[in-house]
Parts: structure tokens; C-alpha cells; sequence
């Protein structure tokens, strides 16, 4: 198994950064903004990409858990086959002024190029929660940084 890995400090607090990774509002703001479902512990959540109108994927995770301030999980039940099985986590701590945010996306069964590819657009999404938080504008999809053809 092999994961994607990336650390963010924001300067923020560690509840306006729970914020942004524990609801569906916060997710809206820096991820994509086509997200459905329900963010609490069980709850099934549901996120859809597209660009130019046309969409450009969606997948479904079930929101494992929950813990204020300090942690986020969430198990992919849906979407592109690489997803599937995968689980996404959000751990916080605070340093300072900064809430820094440890990502893993976890349980990949190999690193393939779609998995290059995602690691790029999760550290392009992780910078645009990092603004959202800082000042209240992120860059979700569909008004993300586009990488390559594949969004």
C-alpha cells in the first residue's frame, strides 16, 4: 500500500480548521463546491468535479470520524476504482499561530499515475484551504488550478 502525504500550516485557529475539513460548508469552500450528504460520524458524503460544464468526476466517502479540533477521517466507498478502499485524513495540532494540518490519503494499492496526478491536485486543494481559512477565499473546483487535461 502506498499513500499520499502532505503537511499545510494555516494561521488560524484549530476550530476555524476543523471547520474547513469537518463540514460540508468548509469542504465547499476550498474543494470542490458540489458537495451533498451528511458530515457527521456515519454520514455519507458525496463530491462532484467538473470543468467547462462538463463533469469531470464524483465519488462518495463515508465519514468515519469526527474528533474537534483534532481529526478527521473519511473512507472512499465510491468513485474511481484507485479511490475505492482508500481512506482520506485530516489530523490537526497547533504550533504557535498555525493550525497545521497533516493530510493522508491512505491505502492506495499502487502508486500509478492517476496517483500522481491526485497527489498534485491535493496539495493544490490543501493551498486553497490554507487561503480559504487565512482570508476567507478559497479556490474550490470548478475555479481550481488546473494541472494537466485530466482537471
Amino acid at each position: 500500500m502506498v499513500d499520499i502525504l502532505h503537511r499545510v500550516g494555516i494561521k488560524s485557529s484549530l476550530g476555524d480548521a476543523y471547520k474547513a475539513v469537518a463540514t460540508r460548508e468548509g469542504v465547499a469552500g476550498w474543494w470542490t463546491d458540489d458537495v451533498g450528504g451528511d458530515s457527521k460520524v456515519g454520514g455519507a458524503l458525496q463530491f462532484r468535479f467538473s470543468a467547462d460544464g462538463k463533469e469531470l468526476g464524483r465519488f462518495e466517502a463515508t465519514v468515519l470520524e469526527l474528533k474537534p479540533d483534532q481529526r478527521v477521517l473519511w473512507q472512499v466507498t465510491g468513485g474511481p476504482v484507485e479511490w475505492i478502499g482508500t481512506q482520506i485524513s485530516f489530523d490537526l495540532k497547533q504550533e504557535g499561530d498555525y493550525a497545521v494540518v497533516l493530510f493522508k490519503h491512505h491505502g492506495w494499492k499502487e502508486p500509478v499515475e492517476f496517483m500522481h496526478h491526485c497527489s498534485t491536485k491535493w496539495a493544490t486543494f490543501l493551498m486553497s484551504m490554507k487561503s480559504l481559512v487565512e482570508t476567507g477565499q478559497g479556490a474550490p473546483n470548478p475555479k481550481d488550478i488546473k494541472i494537466d487535461n485530466w482537471g
